[in-house]
């Protein structure tokens, strides 16, 4: 599924923008302050229904206006598409494929993927697992769209567990009901374990593939790392059970699925620890690239790649590695300061979008 069209109206810092995207590359270049992040946002925004800088929406709206809007057009096999996404604070969230009024985007199975990776995006590599696990569970479902009730599921089970041990730690309920719930919370337990397990079993080749090409040296390497060594609903429940006065004494459960970990290493150290902010740039991109592999074999879909500020910190010669591995496959959109940051930037298969003070300039194929 590629995006052919972008339509902003109050938006960030833009009034107005009508835009159209390159099938391989488009790269949008602008002095800082210029309008490039929020333009990448707001594909986001069109490809999510959600927004991949802020959880508040009213910042989305531009300093004046009521209401925001974006308007993406997509084609795959079946021919065009519209989706829409329309914002006003206070106000339900408008959303619309082909316009028909749907309650979540993310839920429509027809949407474009999207990858993203900004500068504060290196938290996935260097922050708390917390951010792993959430990021590995998205990938799931996005490579098994099935799966996504799999996780919610345990989640629904892991706030009912916790407020029982919360009630019970204060002696207003029994405990009586723990094993019903222990039962249920390592049945979707077992199921969250045994996606990720597969997933990361697909991303393993390819990040030690992608990383090395993009020159991350020292055998990067990603692995699962469950909390639990349960293989059976029965073994977790087994385990929830020996942990249980732990568990009532602290009012929250301490063990199973949501305290996994996703272990990005090289040289046998892990990322977010032994590495340069450099290395783990890397890193993340090499997942990212990981990822767009697994999904274009596993749904036919590789993602589209939005990727701001990519350039800055990478040497000439990882720049160009990287724009051959985007121009090998998929969609993607880059920002940078200075147009010659991408090498081949003026080859006549990209798309070139000169923005300034949220206003689109000039546009050439």
């Amino acid at each position: 599924m590629l995006v052919t069209r972008l339509r902003l109206r109050d938006f960030r810092t833009y009034a107005a923008a009508d835009v159209e995207l390159g099938p391989r590359i488009t790269v949008v270049h602008g002095h800082n302050g210029a309008g490039k992040t929020n333009l990448l946002e707001a594909l986001y925004l069109g490809c999510t229904g959600r927004s991949c800088r802020t959880s508040n929406e009213r910042e989305l709206v531009r300093f004046g206006a009521q209401v925001t809007r974006v308007e993406l057009d997509v084609t795959d096999d079946d021919g065009p598409h519209a989706l829409s996404v329309g914002l006003e604070p206070g106000v339900r969230k408008e959303v619309r494929v082909d316009g028909i009024t749907v309650p979540r985007l993310i839920d429509v199975p027809g949407r474009p993927l999207v990858g993203v990776f900004m500068p504060d995006r290196l938290e996935l590599v260097k922050g708390t697992p917390a951010l792993r696990r959430a990021h590995l569970d998205a990938v799931v479902a996005a490579c098994w769209p099935a799966r996504r009730a799999t996780r919610q599921a345990y989640g629904s089970a892991l706030a009912q567990r916790n407020a029982l041990l919360a009630r019970a730690g204060r002696g207003a309920a029994t405990t009586s009901a723990l094993d019903a719930w222990d039962a249920q919370l390592a049945r979707h337990g077992i199921a969250v374990m045994r996606d990720r397990e597969r997933l990361v079993a697909l991303l393993a080749e390819p990040f030690a593939q992608r990383a090395a090409e993009l020159g991350l040296d020292g055998e990067p390497e990603l692995a699962y790392r469950p909390r639990s060594k349960a293989s059976a609903p029965e073994e977790l429940a087994a385990e929830l059970r020996e942990r249980r006065e732990l568990d009532l004494t602290r009012g929250f459960t301490g063990h199973g699925p949501h305290r996994d970990e996703l272990s990005l290493r090289r040289v046998g150290r892990e990322l977010r620890t032994y590495a340069s902010q450099g290395q783990q740039r890397l890193a993340l991109l090499a997942l990212l690239l990981a990822e767009r592999d697994v999904l274009a074999r596993e749904r036919d879909a590789p993602p589209l790649l939005l990727l701001d500020d990519v350039m800055s910190e990478l040497d000439g010669e990882r720049r160009a590695r990287l724009v051959d591995l985007l121009r090998g496959g998929g969609q993607s959109v880059i920002s940078t300061t200075d147009l010659s940051h991408v090498p081949d930037g003026q080859r006549a298969d990209v798309v070139r979008l000169a923005v300034r003070e949220g206003a689109i300039l000039a546009a050439a194929a």
